[in-house]
């Protein structure tokens, strides 16, 4: 992997890890665009970048990462438990799923849910729940659910907790900080499993490499919270829709 790689792909996981249309759909297509090979710098830079977006979580949200939170992060914790559990499983069944195919038919199937829930399920915004902290246990648990779908790659984790925040009475912002939130557990525990399983590989990693992917995924995943939560003051996920749909139809052109 040159530095040209760790930018570019660094700019896709900040970008697109907390959007929802799919972080792991993204790097699996710029991987096989870039003819990078899994190999133990690949696998020690995936960790790395995770862990950058993690952090970019916690600078953002530094009021809710306090003692006086708890009962919010109960909350998400209890959000996280269904994903956690089906996760850790069905982890091999998982990884057999990892295809273009299968990652294209999966943008589009959540480009069409997006388009349906945005025009029929979207309730009168003066009952939505705007604050996360006014999520209720069983609200969370129904988006802890949700997220199970993104298991499937190319679903993205984002986007199945945002249409299950939606469908339970979250605002739009709402629907997306919570999702923000639920990242934390999600990825701090695929990273965390990560870092067991391939540590001696960063041994052989080049360190470059994995600072530079670090700092540009943790800057551009920072700003990209900041500014998606400006976007959805002003519109709704449709584009998001649009997007999955066209860019799964593309997928399945040219890999096909």
């Amino acid at each position: 992997m040159t530095i040209f790689d760790s930018i570019i792909l660094g700019v896709i996981e900040g970008f697109t890890e907390f959007l929802p249309i799919s972080s792991t759909g993204h790097l699996i297509v710029a991987s096989e665009f870039l003819g990078i090979n899994q190999t133990s710098v690949t696998k020690a830079y995936e960790v790395i970048i995770q862990f950058a977006a993690i952090l970019a979580v916690i600078f953002n949200y530094k009021d809710k990462f306090t003692i006086k939170k708890i009962d919010l992060w109960s909350k998400v914790f209890l959000a996280f438990l269904p994903i956690g559990v089906v996760g850790f499983i069905f982890s091999s069944q998982i990884k057999a799923l990892f295809s273009i195919e299968i990652v294209a038919i999966m943008f589009i199937i959540g480009g069409v849910i997006f388009l349906i829930v945005e025009k029929f399920f979207i309730p009168n915004e003066t009952k939505l729940i705007n604050d996360v902290e006014e999520v209720t246990l069983k609200q969370s648990l129904i988006i802890g659910f949700a997220q199970i779908f993104a298991l499937i790659p190319g679903t993205s984790r984002a986007g199945s907790t945002i249409i299950g925040a939606l469908l339970v009475g979250l605002s739009r912002k709402a629907s997306a900080e919570f999702s923000f939130l639920l990242a934390f557990p999600v990825m701090s525990a695929v990273t965390a499993y990560d870092l067991l399983k391939h540590y001696h590989e960063f041994s052989d990693a080049n360190l470059m490499t994995l600072a530079v992917g670090f700092v540009v995924s943790f800057f551009v995943a920072y700003l990209t919270i900041k500014l998606f939560l400006v976007f959805l003051e002003k519109f709704t996920f449709v584009a998001f829709g649009i997007y999955r749909i066209i860019f799964g139809v593309l997928l399945l052109i040219l890999f096909n």
